[in-house]
């Protein structure tokens, strides 16, 4: 199949980082007194139904929500309705959806053309049986016709299981321990990857309720620097070797610290001189930049491929891993006694309801030119912040790659660990993210977690235009 991608330009990531630098380093530069006042008086008086709903909720779920990204500053709004590039609370607000459930939904939310056809199939065999389905398998030829290096396919139930399967099949496959990542990556919350997440060298500070031990076979490298990975690969080789080395293709944190385009061709170069398998977590990547995932924009192999939220188009129970048919093969389901397996299990992994969603979410990302589109979106919005940012002479940062837009305005993740103010400044800087994330909910958009875009299909030029308003509208009201 013919592949194409919605990113036409690459971020140049030593102009990112000398901004960053200058971010960093200058004082936060606060909304307002008066203005904040204003947008949390829209959370009083426009959002009372969704702040009595989580009052209630905190007193069966812990904080009042399930998951991370629904935790919203000043609280969580509740969502009845998504539609397209829109979301609709209990309240009857209206917001531009930059969110999209995490990234997945790449067509707009609640895309009729798949659940029509979704429904038809679960109106057949209801949502699990238990046994195998036909489309556990047209799900599978699918992502294989996308991406050939991807030759078997297992389900599973998140990106976090996929990242966690992925070492676990290394491991089994090389004979080997260790395992290296990018300092400050986000590879879901297993035991052995909360490791410097978000900042790199952080090693386990998030690391709460895990043992010392799960992490002490994980190691780090900084950013991008491919002479960092070098040394890590060959300490290892003092120490029994690297069974894997696992990236996020455009950058960790989805490009949040962006990297040099020839990186991954530069990594792969890497495992294959020492002998450890390349992982690409391609949760966000895959199919949002183009229907062959950063492996194919690249032209990169990697040998193992991590999928999340968007291998079942939206829908639960998402995630995978996948490689070639002789790596695959460590976690086949009924290997001999006696041959290496890596043990994986999951009954609700592979479905009728989340395999016929991400296959018919893939062919109609296909069939849409999705990525192309959405792509296109995301290069008109973050042109239109850098020019608000360059109008009120403002210190933030914005760029993008294709869909995933970046803006930063407190930097929080660029902190260093040499900084002995750091754990001062992470909970200040970080609660300035969330304030201007209030900011833009307050005006109308939802964005993840204050500072990343993901545009999708459904938008466009009247969107995009609502969401250069709340921007205006927000920075004209940031102190100087």
């Amino acid at each position: 199949m013919e592949a194409k991608y919605g990113v036409s330009r690459w971020p140049d990531e030593k102009e990112v980082f000398k901004k960053m630098e200058r971010l960093v380093n200058e004082p936060l530069h606060h909304i307002k007194p008066e203005a904040m006042a204003r947008y949390m008086k829209h959370f009083d008086e426009k959002c009372k139904g969704s702040k009595a709903m989580i009052e209630e909720a905190k007193k069966v779920i812990p904080g009042g929500v399930q998951h991370n990204l629904a935790f919203n500053y000043p609280f969580p709004l509740v969502v009845e309705k998504a539609e397209g590039a829109y979301l609709y609370d209990i309240d009857g607000n209206r917001y531009v959806d930059y969110l999209q459930a995490g990234g997945p939904t790449l067509l707009g939310s609640n895309y009729a053309p798949v659940n029509q056809k979704v429904w038809e199939v679960v109106k057949e065999s209801g949502p699990v049986t238990g046994l195998f389905h036909p489309y556990e398998m047209k799900l599978a030829e699918k992502i294989h016709e996308c991406m050939p290096w991807v030759e078997m396919y297992r389900c599973l139930a998140s990106g976090t299981e996929a990242d966690m399967v992925a070492i676990r099949i290394a491991r089994t496959y090389t004979g080997k321990q260790n395992i290296v990542k990018v300092g400050g990556a986000y590879h879901g919350w297993s035991d052995q990857l909360v490791y410097s997440l978000h900042i790199p060298y952080t090693q386990t500070f998030e690391a709460h309720g895990i043992p010392k031990e799960a992490t002490q076979n994980t190691k780090e490298f900084f950013p991008g620097d491919v002479e960092g990975l070098r040394k890590v690969l060959e300490e290892n080789e003092k120490n029994g070797g690297t069974a894997a080395v696992i990236i996020e293709p455009f950058g960790p944190e989805s490009g949040t610290r962006p990297i040099a385009m020839d990186f991954a061709a530069k990594a792969r170069e890497l495992c294959d001189e020492f002998g450890a398998l390349l992982i690409f977590d391609e949760v966000v990547t895959a199919f949002r930049v183009g229907p062959g995932g950063a492996q194919g924009f690249f032209n990169v192999r990697p040998d193992l491929t991590v999928f999340g939220k968007i291998v079942a188009g939206g829908y639960p129970m998402a995630g995978g891993v996948g490689g070639s048919e002789e790596i695959m093969s460590c976690v086949a389901a009924g290997v001999k006694a006696g041959k290496k397996k890596a043990y994986v299990g999951g009954t609700l992994t592979a479905n009728p309801l989340s395999c016929a969603a991400g296959y018919f979410a893939i062919d109609e990302i296909i069939k849409q030119d999705a990525a192309r589109k959405a792509g296109e979106n995301g290069d008109k919005l973050c042109d239109g912040i850098q020019a608000l940012i360059d109008k009120y002479d403002l210190p933030f940062v914005t760029w993008n790659t294709g869909s995933i837009v970046h803006f930063e305005v407190s930097g929080v993740m660029y902190l260093s660990v040499t900084d002995p103010d750091i754990f001062k400044k992470i909970p200040e800087r970080q609660h300035y993210i969330e304030e201007f994330g209030a900011a833009l909910t307050a005006n109308g958009v939802i964005t993840l977690a204050g500072s990343r875009i993901y545009t999708s299909m459904a938008d466009n030029d009247d969107t995009i235009a609502e969401t250069l308003a709340a921007f205006e509208e927000v920075f004209s009201n940031v102190e100087k």
